[in-house]
């Protein structure tokens, strides 16, 4: 349920699982920072900026029903996919559970996106 009693609910579980993505996009690219082959994870470090980013505005938009939600979750579902990609990679717990969490988000906005 939203926020406030005028906020759509059937985009309540897609909206979870965006900024659900983008606190474990930004866990894990402090933690990547602090790999010892941080220079290794320029793409992924990449990626997971690329996704926090995209899952909060997705975030934003579907809270104020915008009629660009479907488009901007589609968009949104292909970064989290990309980024799940790249983190499975990586041999790290962090990222291992980020590209989990990732592939969550990629299915709900995909159904957002119809």
């Amino acid at each position: 349920m939203g926020v406030l009693s005028t906020s759509p609910t059937n985009m309540d579980s897609c909206i979870e699982a965006c900024l659900k993505c983008l606190r474990a996009c930004e866990e894990c690219f402090t933690a990547c920072l602090q790999e010892p082959d941080v220079q290794a994870r320029t793409n992924c470090l990449q990626l997971l900026n690329d996704c926090a980013e995209i899952c909060g505005q997705a975030a934003q938009y579907m809270a104020r029903n915008s009629s660009l939600s479907p488009s901007l979750c589609g968009v949104c579902a292909q970064v989290c996919g990309q980024c799940a990609i790249e983190c499975e990679k990586m041999q790290d717990t962090h990222c291992k559970e980020c590209a989990q969490i990732c592939r969550d988000c990629a299915q709900q906005c995909r159904s957002m996106a119809g």
